[in-house]
C-alpha cells in the first residue's frame, strides 16, 4: 500500500462493482457494492449509502464530542437514515435523518444539540442542494 503523508484511506477495485477501502489509521476495512437499482448486488453499503450514513454518525459524533463539556450525556441515541435518490443525474437529492435521543433534554440543551447537528462537519460539507430533512426525538 504506497502512503502519503496523512493519508486516510487505501481503495482497491475487486470486481463485480465492489471495493474494498481500508482504514489506514486502524487497519479496518469497508467493503462497498453497487446498488441493487444499479448493477450491483446490494450485498454492502454502496458508496451513497455511506455518505448518507456518515451524515447521522456525524451528528451524533459531534454532539458526543461538543455536549461532554456540558454535560450532555447522548449514550443509548439513534438515528434512522433514509437516502433518496435522483434520477438523472444520478445523485443523493435528500438523507432524511431520524434522531431519537432516549433522554429529556431543557429547552437549551435542545436547541444546543439540534445546533450542532445541523453544523456537524458532514452537513456543512454536502452540497447545498442535497435536502439535508432532520427530525428530533426527546424521551
Amino acid at each position: 500500500v504506497k502512503s502519503y503523508k496523512n493519508m486516510t484511506s487505501a481503495i482497491k477495485y475487486i470486481g463485480q462493482l465492489r471495493c474494498e477501502s481500508q482504514h489506514l489509521q486502524s487497519g479496518s476495512i469497508v467493503i462497498t457494492d453497487a446498488p441493487t437499482d444499479n448493477h450491483g448486488q446490494g450485498a454492502a453499503f454502496s458508496p451513497t449509502d455511506l455518505c448518507a450514513t456518515s451524515l447521522g454518525q456525524c451528528m451524533l459524533t459531534t454532539i458526543a464530542i461538543l455536549g461532554k463539556g456540558k454535560n450532555i450525556d447522548i449514550e443509548g441515541a439513534t438515528c434512522d437514515i433514509t437516502k433518496v435518490m435522483n434520477p438523472a443525474p444520478r445523485k443523493i437529492a435528500e438523507i432524511i435523518c431520524d434522531l431519537k435521543f432516549p433522554t429529556n433534554y431543557s429547552d437549551g440543551e435542545k436547541q444546543f444539540i439540534e445546533q450542532t447537528a445541523l453544523n456537524c462537519p458532514v452537513a456543512l460539507s454536502l452540497h447545498p442542494d442535497v435536502k439535508k430533512t432532520v427530525s428530533f426525538t426527546y424521551g
